[in-house]
């Protein structure tokens, strides 16, 4: 466990405390894979910390805000960021702990695997994404093909194909911005107001039709889309856990019914739940 002690952040003002526990679980030729909890009591920036070498780091729970480039982006399970050699960081946990995995690549292999394309900070994380990234753990235990492969695909999604879509970290409104992170706050967090589109604008005080039109401009998907891609999130985590009863699990998580469930996992992560954990199971 690794304490490190930042200076006085300049927002919010609290005393930055981090305590930080990285365990590397794959260590190859190129690439490596580390699981990263963090268990924190701040909501300030912490130190600069520069990046060495190239990283994508998915969060598996929880919720963190990064500073790069002069941009901040909020970090979450819809949300992963790439690090690239020499980027300065910066960090905040405003909503405590969270866990993540950190796929670090070596310069040679990643320029294969990636181009010279400089991809942004921030990258949507789709309901495919998220189930190759929980592939990807998955197969650890084989790391030479089976979790070498996953990665391919992790890359692919991360930088090939979500580095031309808009991301939390876009040029764009910066007022839009901070109103998409706070829906997006709302959202994860079950807010009673994220019940509806109309509730929620008129909980935060904005128009229904900004906040519709908001949406597609910072993240690349519709409100609508994204509340869906929350709860297929929470549906890959509990299959992975092992759930057999759709019909339960589709009640919990809001849906109409079984075969509603079925539609909108399939139609975000690419297969239908039984799949879904069958691919999954450890």
């Amino acid at each position: 466990m690794k304490i490190l002690a930042g200076r006085k952040p300049s927002y919010p003002r609290r005393t930055v405390r981090l305590v930080r526990e990285a365990v590397e679980v794959v260590a190859r030729p190129g690439y490596s894979v580390s699981v990263v909890r963090c268990a924190d009591d701040h909501t300030g920036w912490s130190a600069a910390e520069v990046s060495a070498g190239h990283r994508i780091v998915l969060v598996r729970r929880g919720r963190f805000r990064r500073r790069v480039r002069g941009v901040v982006a909020d970090a979450d399970p819809t949300a992963a960021y790439v690090a690239e050699d020499g980027d300065e960081e910066r960090f905040a946990h405003p909503a405590g702990g969270d866990v993540c995995t950190s796929v670090e690549f070596g310069e040679q292999l990643w320029r294969r695997l990636a181009g010279d394309r400089r991809p942004p900070p921030s990258v949507y994380v789709d309901g495919a994404l998220e189930l190759a990234h929980r592939r990807a753990v998955a197969s650890a235990a084989d790391p030479d093909f089976a979790l070498a492969e996953q990665l391919l695909v992790l890359v692919g999604r991360a930088i090939t194909q979500a580095a031309p879509t808009p991301t939390p970290a876009s040029p764009g409104n910066a007022d839009d911005r901070v109103l998409v992170a706070r829906v997006r706050e709302a959202i994860v967090a079950d807010d009673p107001a994220a019940a509806g589109l109309f509730p929620l604008a008129e909980s935060l005080g904005v128009s229904p039709y900004r906040l519709s039109r908001a949406f597609p401009r910072e993240l690349g998907v519709s409100l609508t889309r994204y509340r869906n891609r929350v709860r297929v999130g929470r549906a890959l985590e509990r299959l992975e856990a092992g759930e057999r009863e759709l019909a339960v699990l589709a009640a919990d998580l809001g849906f109409a019914d079984q075969a509603h469930l079925t539609r909108t996992v399939r139609e975000h992560a690419g297969a239908p739940p039984g799949l879904i954990r069958r691919l999954l199971a450890r």
